[in-house]
């Protein structure tokens, strides 16, 4: 077994597996030295986290370097966000298995793409780098979907832990992800793979090409495609386990929050309830027959009971995807000192997630309505000309999110040597559009005309159409009695298809100088210089705007003048809105010690960067670190950094977008549905992060090394979204009487003197304002050790992030500890305390590899605000195992091999949780902690070829 290269350590978390060698003893170990094999590159590499720095043995901030072959060998099937998402330093990624959305807000109008976060600090402060380029947000609020990552060429993925704003610029607080390409690949090489869940369905498919050659006169090319199609899982109900799962009660000690299942919505069975009236109480339980409401079990939610015949979401719990990776690059050699390079990505996916169904709310119906059964009618008094009616419409198809995405990168830059200086000027182009459709939205102007049925010739038809006839002459009446009543062709008329589209676009031009302008007593000083220029823009259009209201011409029920349209509203931007950016860095690498009585070696190293923003002003960057040497096998190293997160044009700009909720209305007790609006805010200013990493890597033994990383970010004038109907916002409006600043993040008619249910809420508010500090700290640990198991080589690897809190302070609030808990407002997403991924490789013979991957999470809250009370804020911890079985066939041709992977081998069943904000709605988001496996046990089979 060769030991683990020693730049390969530098990061306190890892992926890489340690590739088995000929016969080797513990007592003869081969030395530490890169191999072509194992990085493609020679061993001086440029570190990610540094420009002056060309080995990760004297970078002084955390980096792991992470081997593409290794990562997706131990899983195999995956995409290399799935794979990196195994790492304990990821916390908080969106991917597949995120709760579905339908406005889009919290996750740049795709709610499945593969977003990376760092230490669920968020993925906007986790800045993604190809070759060491930022790539272009590929969502509109400023995120990049890494499935434009060409997945077939990259050879390693570096993962700087640790503030590097001063080297890379904004957005890098929480880190860097670099995914490095194969820029020297010859060959062909092929990859085909299945997989499905035990249960038969998560279906997955992948087939991939690459190929690259030297074409001669110093040319060289690469290109590849990837398929890959995920069916997903349709249904939460899929899954007996998530039983509709939900948080009812106050948070208050009358009325502590507790986490129960088998949720459903008092007042809104699916096959209808009559909610005033003679007949109030009595519900359709099948087509046009009537009988009394049968009540579940009550809870500390008026809207909420358990079991009875209530309805309930049943949202989708794995989202679809099919897509194509596109790649090409050419390199050209012009003469030894001169090189220049054009390369293209591309990423053409769709992502598909079921969020909502669709209800009727409290709406009127005449007694004549054609449809209601004419013995229905006779127990109902003639003076009572209407009643009201709700109802979960299960018989509708639920809202459908779609987003299609088409990104592309354009990249070229030319590089060379001039004297001892190198020299680089690249330019890079991003374009990414983004159509999100969410079909099967109610339409309100035609759901009031389709509600009002009428007999006419012995035909059932739209009341309007005789007596505005040519106004809405398509109208189809609508049979809501029952729990299959309504007909396809009339839940089609009454919902539409709403689009919201994207375009982001990037121009990224950036020169740099490096090179020794002299050396010290201890060594060459490095040094490095850089400038650039990006401009951002940002457009959308939408089919359901604010300003799209009903008209209420010739409808008397269920119209209200001035409402939205459509159930879903998205606004539109400004014209022309976009942002320019000038910045200018500097770095430096300064030997201090070499070969001293306490100092194998000392270096110090320190960067600038000047920022301007024309949307939100000028500032400055820096980092300042030590790589101490202390012995051959003993290393410290410490950084200090000071960062930023710019607003981006989404967070500035972002139009106005509403989707209807039900939280429950502290203030008076009640949970109407109404509309929670989302606004952008043009006075958003920087984000200001400090960050101090203290790390030392240990050879413990010629086989054993040792790496731990301790880190504190501090974030001031964080940018936060604030929701109006988050809990703790309106206990501190109430308190206050009126005169807090949460009160603007909600509407109600009469002040907050009222109790009553007339002064309901009427609409609920999302803004971002800079009022929040964050901080967080914590360990990163990594052992890793060589050894043999029955005479043959073995590898075991062992990585472990601490992350205790995470912390949130706002004004007038009580600070929140997201550390340790599973839930949170805002989209926060599950943060364990303690994760870890244990790895062991075994050849038991020479053809067949074996590859263990154990991973486990600690117990967490189900809510860290200090201030709500709750029976049990608990959620049990998690495990899941994973083995892969890797055979190398002899065919002297292809070297091809065939694997076959289980992923949750004992079939583990995720711990329920569910948010306190969404305890109004049953089933529709939660049930489990983001992160956590839902598939269960999981086969996954293929073959790779290398030609």
């Amino acid at each position: 077994m060769t030991p683990l290269p020693h730049w390969l350590i530098c990061g306190a978390s890892t992926l890489v597996l340690l590739e088995p060698a000929a016969a080797q003893t513990a007592t003869a170990p081969t030395p530490a030295a890169p191999t072509p094999a194992a990085q493609g590159e020679p061993t001086a590499v440029t570190i990610t986290g540094s420009r002056v720095i060309r080995n990760g043995d004297t970078s002084p901030s955390p980096v792991t370097v992470i081997a593409a072959d290794d990562m997706l060998t131990a899983k195999p099937g995956a995409t290399l966000a799935e794979a990196l998402n195994a790492l304990p330093v990821f916390a908080g990624s969106r991917g597949a298995g995120s709760n579905p959305t339908t406005s889009g807000s919290a996750a740049g109008g795709n709610g499945s793409a593969n977003q990376l976060n760092l230490r669920n600090i968020g993925a906007t402060r986790t800045l993604v780098l190809m070759d060491g380029k930022r790539v272009p947000p590929t969502l509109f609020n400023g995120v990049v979907d890494v499935d434009l990552i060409p997945q077939m060429f990259v050879e390693r993925v570096d993962v700087v832990t640790g503030g590097v704003s001063a080297v890379y610029g904004s957005d890098a607080m929480t880190g860097v992800v670099n995914y490095v390409i194969n820029r020297k690949f010859n060959g062909v090489k092929l990859d085909v793979s299945t997989g499905l869940s035990e249960r038969g369905d998560a279906a997955k498919y992948n087939a991939g090409v690459g190929w690259g050659a030297k074409l001669g006169g110093g040319l060289h090319a690469e290109a590849g495609v990837e398929y890959r199609r995920e069916d997903g899982i349709g249904r939460r109900s899929d899954r007996e386990w998530m039983n509709q799962w939900g948080v009812t009660g106050a948070g208050t000690s009358a009325s502590p929050y507790v986490l129960q299942g088998d949720l459903r919505q008092k007042d809104y069975p699916f096959g209808g309830l009559i909610t005033r009236g003679a007949l109030a109480g009595q519900v359709f339980s099948s087509n046009g027959v009537l009988s009394p409401f049968v009540a579940g079990s009550g809870t500390g939610t008026a809207a909420i009971q358990v079991g009875g015949d209530g309805g309930y979401w049943d949202s989708g719990l794995l989202a679809r995807l099919e897509g194509t990776q596109l790649f090409g690059r050419l390199d050209y050699e012009m003469s030894e000192r001169l090189r220049a390079h054009v390369q293209l990505s591309g990423n053409l996916k769709t992502n598909t997630s079921y969020a909502e169904t669709n209800q009727l709310n409290n709406v009127s119906l005449r007694r004549s309505n054609a449809f209601l059964p004419a013995d229905v009618q006779a127990l109902m008094p003639s003076s009572q000309t209407t009643f009201g009616f709700s109802k979960f419409m299960a018989d509708a198809p639920r809202v459908q999110a779609d987003a299609d995405s088409r990104q592309w990168v354009l990249t070229s830059g030319l590089e060379g040597r001039q004297g001892g200086l190198g020299w680089n000027l690249d330019y890079t182009y991003g374009r990414s559009t983004l159509a999100t459709g969410l079909s099967q939205v109610l339409n309100r102007q035609k759901l009031a005309a389709a509600l009002d049925a009428v007999s006419s010739g012995g035909r059932v038809v739209c009341a309007i159409t005789l007596s505005h006839p040519g106004l809405a002459d398509d109208c189809v009446p609508l049979n809501v009695f029952g729990p299959t009543a309504s007909s396809a062709q009339a839940l089609d008329y009454v919902t539409d298809t709403v689009q919201f589209g994207s375009t982001t676009e990037m121009h990224d031009i950036g020169a740099g100088l490096r090179g020794s302008p002299f050396s010290s007593w201890a060594g060459p000083v490095n040094a490095a210089a850089s400038a650039g220029w990006r401009k951002v823009s940002f457009a959308s259009t939408s089919s359901a705007r604010p300003t799209d209201l009903v008209n209420c011409t010739g409808l008397s029920l269920n119209c209200s003048t001035g409402a939205a349209r459509n159930e879903f509203v998205f606004g539109e931007t400004p014209q022309g809105v976009s942002q320019t950016v000038w910045e200018l860095a500097a770095e430096v690498d300064v030997p201090l010690l070499k070969n001293a009585a306490f100092a194998k070696a000392l270096h110090a190293n320190a960067a600038a960067r000047h920022t301007h923003y024309n949307t939100s002003g000028t500032y400055a960057t820096w980092k300042a670190g030590l790589d101490w040497h202390v012995t051959d096998t003993l290393r410290m190293r410490a950084t200090r950094s000071r960062d930023i997160r710019a607003p981006t044009l989404y967070d500035l700009f972002a139009p106005a977008s509403s989707v209807q909720v039900r939280p429950t209305d502290l203030l008076t007790g009640a949970s109407p549905t109404v509309p929670s609006i989302d606004e952008s805010n043009e006075s958003l200013t920087a984000e200001i992060g400090n960050t101090l990493t203290l790390g030392l890597v240990w050879k413990a033994a010629p086989r054993l090394s040792l790496a731990l990383d301790a880190y504190r970010i501090r974030i001031s004038d964080a940018i936060t979204s604030v929701t109006g109907s988050t809990a703790a916002f309106q206990r501190a409006c109430y308190s206050s009487g009126g005169s807090s600043p949460y009160c603007a993040l909600q509407q109600r008619p009469n002040g907050f003197a009222d109790t009553s249910a007339a002064n309901a809420v009427t609409a609920w508010y999302v803004r971002s304002v800079n009022i929040s500090e964050i901080e967080t700290y914590g360990l990163d640990l990594e052992a890793n050790y060589a050894t043999t198991l029955f005479g043959r080589p073995a590898s075991m690897r062992l990585l472990t992030a601490w992350q205790p809190h995470v912390v949130y302070r706002q004004p007038d609030l009580a600070t929140v500890d997201q550390g340790g808990v599973a839930f949170g407002p805002g989209g926060l997403a599950a943060t364990p305390a303690v994760r870890v991924t244990g790895f062991l490789r075994m050849r038991p013979v020479e053809a067949l590899t074996v590859d263990i991957m154990q991973r486990w999470r600690s117990a967490m809250k189900l809510s860290g605000d200090a201030s709500q009370v709750w029976v049990n804020n608990r959620m049990a911890s998690f495990a899941t195992t994973g083995i892969n079985l890797a055979y190398d066939l002899d065919t002297g041709v292809g070297e091809p091999q065939l694997f076959f992977n289980v992923e949750n081998l004992f079939n583990a069943t995720p711990p329920p949780g569910a948010f306190s904000g969404n305890g109004t709605r049953a089933g529709l988001r939660d049930g489990y902690a983001l992160g956590d496996d839902v598939r269960g046990r999981y086969y996954s089979a293929g073959v790779r070829m290398r030609f």
